[in-house]
């Protein structure tokens, strides 16, 4: 079977993305790996947050092999993923007023934290009441969105304003609005999104960001293992017993 030219230029594209995001938002990345590692060395917890498709990078980086221990997903019920039947509701709940705010009241989230508010667009009830909310009680904000959605829509928060305005350091994962990269004669519609490579490619440099700069500071970095090595299991036994009261997965 040859090689499918579509197939190849969605690679295309994701690479030129993610080479763009590397070259312009590496000051952003930076910032947010030190946010993360001041919050750790500091003793205060990690949180990620995303609604629809947007919460498949912060689940990313939870409890993952190689990633650090303490990163907790913040879950808003009905709106990891397509968990919910029909998966349209799950939309609808992101435009759902209030919401943020009971979740974020239920949780541990506390003051001297930060929470990781992944949304595409930004400009949902949801992701934007999440971010004013946190900041309120003293989280500090990394916004991961798509800067042209903010120049090219409109928001659908009363305060007229998007993620990126309740944010203390923002990512901009340069999607084009629409989030597809192809199109095709033939074809009604553009096709092959390419927002979760991006933004799953930021969360991870952010937290090697942070790695590295927890290292250079003398201090260990509270890193999982695979399970499926030898070792693992009691590596990260350890570090459950020793972090254990910022990991929140697990109870």
């Amino acid at each position: 079977m040859s090689e499918s030219k579509l197939a190849g230029q969605f690679f295309d594209a994701a690479i030129g993305l993610l080479q763009r995001v590397r070259d312009e938002e590496a000051p952003r990345i930076a910032a947010a790996g030190t946010a993360v590692a001041d919050a750790v060395a500091s003793g205060n917890r990690l949180f990620a947050f995303g609604a629809g498709h947007s919460s498949l990078p912060a689940q990313d980086v939870v409890y993952r092999a190689g990633g650090l221990a303490l990163m907790n997903f913040l879950a808003v019920p009905g709106t990891a993923g397509v968990d919910v039947m029909p998966a349209t509701l799950g939309s609808a709940l992101e435009r759902v007023d209030g919401l943020a705010g009971a979740v974020l009241d239920s949780s541990p989230a506390a003051a001297g934290d930060v929470l990781v508010v992944i949304s595409l667009s930004g400009r949902n009830a949801l992701p934007v009441e999440m971010a004013m909310n946190a900041r309120a009680l003293g989280l500090k904000v990394i916004g991961v969105t798509s800067i042209a959605y903010a120049e090219g829509t409109r928001s659908r928060h009363a305060s007229g304003t998007f993620l990126k305005d309740h944010c203390d350091i923002v990512v901009d994962s340069k999607i084009a609005v629409g989030d597809a990269e192809l199109s095709l004669d033939g074809i009604e519609a553009p096709f092959a999104p390419a927002s979760t490579v991006v933004t799953s490619a930021i969360m991870q440099a952010v937290l090697a960001a942070a790695a590295g700069e927890l290292a250079a500071r003398g201090l260990e970095v509270p890193l999982l293992r695979s399970g499926n090595v030898d070792g693992g299991h009691e590596w990260n036994g350890r570090v459950m017993r020793e972090y254990g009261d910022r990991i929140f997965y697990r109870h």
